[in-house]
């Protein structure tokens, strides 16, 4: 990474942590702040009135969110849904949602549906236009969008973004209660809603386009696991060295200082395959960097907490010190979009021969 965005990050970072930890963590950053500063429109076109900047600035703002468990439908608008508009062909419903968007005067979400890899929606030719028909369940922040972006197939089969309002008739949305009280999600169910024709935003690559949006949620969720792991190892390593037992910081015991170390490990695996896979998103985006990413640091958040559980003791468990907050948050990223095991069949997918057998076959090329 060159130096002058390095520093630029470690900026933005400590500006993010600041205004993260001002909010506390009951309650979701002011929407109006958000877009004051910047940080909605941060991959916007700077002739649309964003900041031109990349997915890797996006990424820092999401890694801070995760290590706070911070609220709001942040990471579903800049990372997911603003990302989504900025692989579309320019026009003007696509550029006037933008610019509103980056004004924080709209909160598209979105539906993307996280528990399977595919198009939800389907439009179809009817006598009177066309019509959508689908659904999406596990969609983050759906209550709080007032428009919804809707992955779907025309009728020639294309992928293709539907825009509209969010109270369209013929569209419903429900509420899917998690045990991960940072965030909200919901089901999106078309039943035949006309879709105006402008309301049809095409792809300017439409044969990368759904892989493009999946590896964004991905990578995403691993930023967000992420912020979350190293939040705990840093809880945990100075509960350690506070608390005593025996007369002793518990700190100076072998056993614990095994477990900190193992944590250490995972998150700094998960350190450099997350920013592998940002790098990769800031460009033209890579599949196998995503899974890798996805796969491995989700996974670990999941064990880092879980450690940071047991080493605090009984203190884990009460509501004060915070760890079950980042415990259910990293377990639900670990399962959307994807599971661990399901990114890594998609890495295995890459050599077919070993899938079938093959080994010393493949390996002797």
């Amino acid at each position: 990474m060159p130096e002058e965005h390095a520093e630029l990050h470690a900026e933005l970072r400590a500006v993010v942590r600041d205004l993260l930890a001002k909010t506390g963590p009951d309650a979701a950053p002011d929407w109006r702040t958000l877009a004051r500063s910047g940080w909605l429109g941060l991959e916007a076109p700077e002739e649309l009135d964003g900041a031109g900047a990349s997915f890797a600035e996006t990424a820092v703002v999401l890694h801070e969110f995760g290590r706070a468990a911070a609220r709001g439908p942040y990471p579903a608008v800049a990372a997911l849904a603003l990302g989504a508009l900025t692989l579309l062909e320019p026009s003007p419903g696509r550029d006037g949602l933008i610019e509103a968007t980056v004004a924080g005067r709209t909160v598209p979400i979105l539906a993307l549906d996280g528990e399977a890899e595919h198009v939800p929606f389907r439009l179809l030719r009817t006598a009177t236009g066309l019509a959508l028909h689908g659904a999406a369940r596990f969609v983050q922040e759906a209550p709080a969008a007032d428009r919804l972006l809707l992955p779907a197939l025309d009728p020639a089969g294309t992928p293709v973004l539907v825009d509209l309002p969010a109270r369209t008739a013929g569209l419903t949305g429900s509420a899917i209660p998690v045990l991960d009280e940072t965030r909200t999600f919901g089901e999106i169910s078309a039943q035949g809603p006309t879709v105006p024709e402008d309301s049809v935003l095409r792809f300017a690559d439409e044969a990368k386009a759904v892989r493009r949006l999946h590896d964004r949620a991905a990578v995403a969720l691993a930023c967000d696991s992420l912020g979350s792991a190293e939040a705990m190892l840093d809880a945990t390593v100075a509960y350690a060295g506070t608390r005593e037992q025996f007369g002793r910081r518990i700190g100076s015991f072998q056993a614990v200082k095994h477990l900190c170390a193992d944590m250490l490990v995972k998150v700094e695996v998960a350190r450099h395959l997350v920013g592998a896979a940002v790098r990769a998103e800031a460009g033209e985006g890579d599949p196998v960097a995503a899974a890798m990413a996805k796969s491995h640091a989700c996974a670990a958040a999941v064990e880092v907490a879980g450690t940071a559980m047991q080493l605090h003791g009984g203190m884990g468990y009460t509501w004060e010190s915070g760890i079950h907050v980042h415990l259910k948050r990293v377990t639900l990223d670990r399962e959307l979009c994807g599971s661990p095991a399901a990114h890594r069949r998609r890495l295995a997918d890459r050599y077919p021969a070993l899938a079938r057998g093959e080994a010393e076959t493949y390996t002797s090329r």
